[in-house]
């Protein structure tokens, strides 16, 4: 249950939750279906449900003393909807965090475990809406030709979203792919593990000058995911004609800021005078191509080429 609220500034804490427990109702009306939680998935962005205002039409705020909710993965264990069957695995974008609940099934999507080989907690991640937003927005912001020499670079990048985007960069044809991170650990993880070319740890000095040795000739695609200083030493290193992937913005979310958060003066007259796209990109404006991205994603991950 979301106990209290937190206001625009600040960090979550403990204090700000509860755990109750409760009886559901023993009987389902039309349409509806029990469904038993399987994962849940707790985002960076669900930060911005905790304002009074989220900043964005398609995503509300949670309320206080109602049940939390984000995206989540269950099984059918009773059902009253022609469309479902006791059995059947769903996903829902606002899966409520309880152990079971009682849903509408027409809210629902039915998903083939098939496309995880049975490991149903990647339909929330790289075979999911993680996956989703990491190769479209790739794929439709991000402008990169095979052949071409593109150098991209990815903040966040040992996160659940940008550790994917940087593979994907290299499947669709960059050829030089940075990330950046906060620690050590995750810049081995990164170039050891997941085929970043080189990787970086912001909490050292000197990125500045650390990356321009990592990228020589200067960035083409940048994929964002934390905003703030990180994103203006990048955007001060990108090309003519080059492009912002504006995927999240984690560095600001516990700030009173709108979203996207403004830039800076310096940062924004570089946008402008190297002709450097960067627009805000949601996952929910490409559905149709979201089965054929799924099946995408699936052939990499069983084939070893995408790893998670």
């Amino acid at each position: 249950m979301f106990k209290t609220a937190l206001g625009n500034d600040g960090e979550p804490v403990p204090e700000n939750f509860r755990l109750e427990e409760a009886e559901l109702s023993e009987e389902l009306k039309d349409g509806q279906v029990l469904g038993k939680t399987l994962y849940i998935s707790v985002d960076p962005y669900l930060r911005c449900r905790m304002n009074e205002q989220t900043g964005t039409d398609y995503m509300q705020p949670w309320k206080v003393s109602e049940v939390l909710d984000s995206g989540g993965i269950g099984v059918i264990e009773q059902s009253k909807n022609s469309g479902l069957k006791v059995g059947d695995i769903v996903t829902s974008f606002n899966w409520p965090w309880q152990t079971k609940c009682i849903l509408d099934g027409n809210t629902l999507k039915k998903v083939d475990p098939n496309l995880v080989d049975g490991h149903l907690s990647l339909l929330l991640g790289a075979v999911g809406m993680t996956g989703l937003t990491a190769f479209l927005g790739v794929k439709e912001k991000g402008h990169v030709i095979p052949g071409a020499n593109q150098t991209m670079v990815v903040s966040g990048a040992a996160g659940a979203c940008g550790s994917l985007a940087g593979q994907i960069g290299h499947l669709l044809g960059c050829s030089h792919i940075v990330g950046i991170c906060g620690t050590n650990e995750k810049c081995a993880i990164l170039t050891s593990e997941l085929g970043f070319d080189e990787a970086l740890n912001y909490k050292e000095p000197g990125l500045e000058e650390k990356l321009r040795v990592c990228c020589p000739d200067g960035v083409d695609v940048y994929f964002d995911n934390v905003g703030g200083e990180i994103s203006d030493i990048v955007i001060s290193q990108m090309n003519k004609s080059s492009h912002v992937i504006l995927c999240g913005q984690i560095s600001q979310y516990n700030k009173d800021v709108p979203y996207p958060p403004p830039l800076n003066p310096r940062t924004e007259s570089i946008l402008k005078e190297r002709n450097i796209t960067r627009e805000r990109f949601l996952v929910l404006n490409y559905t149709d191509q979201e089965g054929s991205a799924l099946a995408q994603l699936s052939e990499w991950v069983k084939t070893g080429r995408l790893k998670v």
